[in-house]
């Protein structure tokens, strides 16, 4: 089991920037990838980005392409989501997930087994 904390959730402004962080403990060396959802009120679950632990290759979703970047730091077992050029419709709680097997090829497949307890952005307008 691997066990995530999310922190560096908070309220910006639009156009502003936050870094969210992802501490991982337990079986992190046994993790596969790493990512983020997000959900806003009423809304659907979304999958915003995701890292492969060892190779570091990744994905983001086309709604946060270009202002988004994931990235990791192994000697700290730390995943971050850098969120540039903020928007309102970013405004969610965003998870910190981890795929401890590769169930799938893809990224955006992976069935992501351990969760986060979520932090909230909010992007004022």
């Amino acid at each position: 089991q691997v066990q995530l904390v999310e922190s560096g959730g908070g309220l910006v402004q639009a156009g502003g920037s936050l870094r969210l962080s992802c501490s991982s403990s337990g079986r992190t060396f046994s993790s596969y990838a790493m990512g983020w959802f997000r959900q806003a009120p009423g809304k659907e679950r979304e999958f915003v980005a995701a890292i492969r632990w060892n190779s570091g290759s990744t994905y983001h979703a086309d709604s946060v392409k270009g202002r988004f970047t994931i990235s990791r730091d192994n000697a700290k077992n730390t995943v971050y989501l850098q969120m540039n050029s903020l928007k309102p419709e970013d405004t969610a709680v965003y998870y910190c997930v981890a795929a401890t097997r590769a169930t799938a090829a893809a990224l955006i497949a992976l069935r992501y087994d351990s969760w986060g307890q979520g932090t909230q952005v909010t992007v004022s307008s």
